[in-house]
């Protein structure tokens, strides 16, 4: 702290014009939600979606896009360690498995195990927004969008800059991050490296994180342009915990590599984008961290995919069309060699009835090699009650294909079950949306019945767990938020965004007695958000949030995170973060004791 206000005086002498554009206050009723189809601005969506904007990942009190997660309502982020080095993403009670992650629209399925699905090889400092869809999304996005999907937008930009990030805190926890624009021409480029590493806040939790993303694009001309992307993330870390508490010298390493190309063509109200990429993921895990031949593992995954989304406007509303054809491949010393085929088929369509009414309706039809032709349909009703209130509902069927993980695994606590069937789940939403001039609120009612819910489950303690198909789960919950972002701030003092969001969540399992589950009843029960944003003159924020999260069977517990920042958008910047200031006692997934009270501090360059 006593670099940070030494920096911050010195910086007085700087140069203090802002090197780029503060957007806190960004309408989000303009932003296009970025669906791979139909694309409908944020204020007529018919679904309950969070969007993360750029000032609030700047401005949150978080190292990791897991840990930004944490602070949107309906998530459950379940972290192994700090700055969600291994961390599992749920939705509306949904496991790890049942969240699909995208990047630009692209699928970050791991066919080996949804533990890898945030192996996200993007620099947080490279990430515009983030959108948060809740509730089934296979409809619109195709397997394992099963309770919802989060897409990470990045955005080429058309002008040079240069954004420098380091920092440094407790557990000798540092990095250093660097994103770079330099256009030429008709072609924009994006650069972003960055590296972490801490020494773990409690035994066999060291990590080392790196990152590289690269992605470039051209507009050839008015109807065609092409855009690609290269990115690699490289992981390794203690893992004491993270799997067992029978062994806690476990210890993993991960690199994941992902290339990525697109074609857009554009003709009026004609839109067709084709493209094809590819993402491998290595994982070496040992149980035993300095003895590798007691017992290791090692898996390669790769996944080709190409894919084909349109749409059409007319007179009779907007035609959304896809199709996509995806190999998943695996060689494992444990699970074997093997390899599945995917194809798919979508169809949807928008229309408005009459002035204040609209549908939107569609199917996505599946074949897998393993288990042949599935279909999924869905529907959302919306109705504009007036300028500033919009109701809705909504229902949609959803399914899981079992990872290779959950076929095949082989180990002293984990059995896996070749005879699993894929889950799919009936889903029904209604909820009404208020937004006027910086406020936003929203209250929802969810309800999902699974059947065939895949469950890792064990009869007592001195067998291992092995994943069953449940005959039946049911989820309902209730979700209000909001969000209150001021327009006009003359004073000194100046509240520029105020938060609140309360989750309520119950499960009910079933036809199924006797056992112990793993991951079903660890899900959110009570999850409560608030946090403010403060603004000191025109270059200090000072950021809270707090959360209050209770799981169906584990102790509940409270968490107050702050940041503050001097001159975030001006050319040199510095802030200080301090992650549960109460020094709270708790655990997020497994047996991984969660770190006391954690510091850090660092600056920021910002070049135009």
């Amino acid at each position: 702290m006593r670099i940070l206000i030494l920096a911050t005086l010195i910086s007085f002498n700087l140069n203090h014009a802002n090197a780029q554009t503060d957007s806190t206050t960004q309408n989000l009723n303009e932003v296009i939600i970025q669906e791979n189809r139909i694309q409908i601005p944020f204020s007529k969506q018919s679904r309950n979606i969070s969007v993360i904007t750029k000032p609030q990942i700047e401005t949150t009190p978080a190292r990791s896009l897991q840990e930004v997660l944490a602070f949107v309502p309906g998530v459950d982020v379940r972290q192994r360690g700090v700055t969600g080095v291994q961390a599992d993403i749920g939705i509306r009670g949904g496991s790890f498995n049942q969240t699909l992650m995208l990047l630009n629209g692209i699928k970050l399925t791991d066919p080996q195990t949804g533990h890898h699905m945030m192996n996200i090889p993007v620099p947080l400092i490279n990430i515009d927004r983030v959108e948060v869809l809740k509730g089934p999304a296979s409809r619109i996005f195709g397997q394992n969008a099963y309770a919802g999907a989060i897409n990470i937008i990045t955005e080429l930009s058309d002008q040079k800059n240069l954004r420098v990030q380091g920092y440094a805190g407790d557990f000798g926890m540092k990095g250093l991050n660097f994103a770079g624009s330099l256009p030429s021409g008709k072609y924009k480029q994006n650069l972003s490296i960055s590296y972490d590493d801490s020494n773990g806040h409690w035994y066999n939790s060291d990590y080392q994180v790196s990152n590289i993303f690269y992605e470039g694009g051209l507009d050839l001309n008015d109807h065609h342009s092409l855009r690609g992307m290269i990115a690699y993330t490289d992981r390794s870390f203690g893992a004491n915990g993270f799997y067992t508490s029978a062994f806690p010298d476990q210890w993993e390493s991960l690199q994941t590599t992902l290339g990525a190309l697109s074609h857009t063509y554009t003709q009026n109200r004609f839109k067709l984008n084709s493209r094809a990429y590819w993402r491998r993921n290595k994982d070496e895990y040992r149980l035993r961290r300095n003895e590798p031949s007691f017992y290791q593992n090692f898996h390669t995954s790769d996944i080709y995919a190409l894919e084909l989304n349109g749409s059409y406007e007319s007179k009779i509303g907007t035609t959304g069309f896809g199709a996509e054809v995806r190999q998943e491949k695996i060689e494992s010393n444990n699970l074997g060699n093997h390899e599945r085929v995917l194809a798919g088929l979508f169809l949807e369509h928008l229309i408005q009835l009459g002035s204040k009414t609209d549908l939107r309706a569609g199917v996505y039809s599946n074949y897998y090699n393993d288990y042949g032709w599935k279909h999924f349909p869905g529907l959302e009703l919306g109705f504009q009650a007036t300028e500033e209130i919009r109701l809705y509902s909504g229902y949609g069927k959803s399914f899981r294909i079992p990872t290779y993980t959950d076929l095949y695994y082989v180990g002293p606590t984990n059995i896996g079950n070749p005879d699993l069937q894929p889950e799919q789940a009936q889903n029904f939403e209604v909820g009404a949306k208020w937004t006027k001039a910086g406020l936003f609120a929203e209250l929802v009612y969810f309800n999902r019945n699974t059947d065939n819910l895949i469950e890792w489950v064990r009869p007592d303690a001195n067998t291992p767990w092995q994943p069953q198909n449940f005959n039946e789960v049911s989820f309902n919950g209730i979700e209000a938020a909001f969000t209150y972002r001021w327009q006009r701030r003359s004073s000194m003092l100046q509240i520029k965004e105020l938060m609140l969001s309360y989750n309520y969540i119950d499960a009910s399992l079933v036809n199924q007695p006797g056992v112990e589950t793993r991951y079903a009843f660890t899900a959110l029960r009570h999850q409560m958000i608030g946090g403010f944003l403060v603004g000191l003159g025109s270059k200090i924020e000072l950021n809270t949030k707090m959360r209050y999260v209770e799981r169906i069977s584990q102790d509940p517990y409270f968490l107050l995170d702050m940041r503050l920042d001097y001159n975030r958008i001006g050319k040199l910047g510095f802030f200080a973060e301090v992650s549960n200031m109460t020094n709270t006692d708790y655990i997020e997934a497994g047996t991984v004791q969660m770190p006391g009270r954690w510091l850090r501090a660092g600056f920021m360059i910002n070049l135009d």
